[in-house]
């Protein structure tokens, strides 16, 4: 899940649940686990960080 607009429920103890966040012309994917992707001008990229994130961890 690439992001989440707050009604998802509370995340479950292990589980990874990304989101991107926008600051500025920069887009950057963050976990749950406390991971954070690097800053990126697309958002596709960010959203891309984001499921190889969820995937090489899940």
């Amino acid at each position: 899940m690439a992001q989440q607009d707050g009604t998802e429920p509370a995340p479950v103890a292990g589980e990874h649940r990304t989101t991107t966040i926008e600051k500025g012309a920069f887009s950057a994917a963050h976990c749950t686990c406390g991971w954070r992707g690097p800053a990126r001008r697309a958002r596709s990229q960010a959203r891309a960080d984001a499921t190889s994130h969820t995937d090489a961890t899940g």
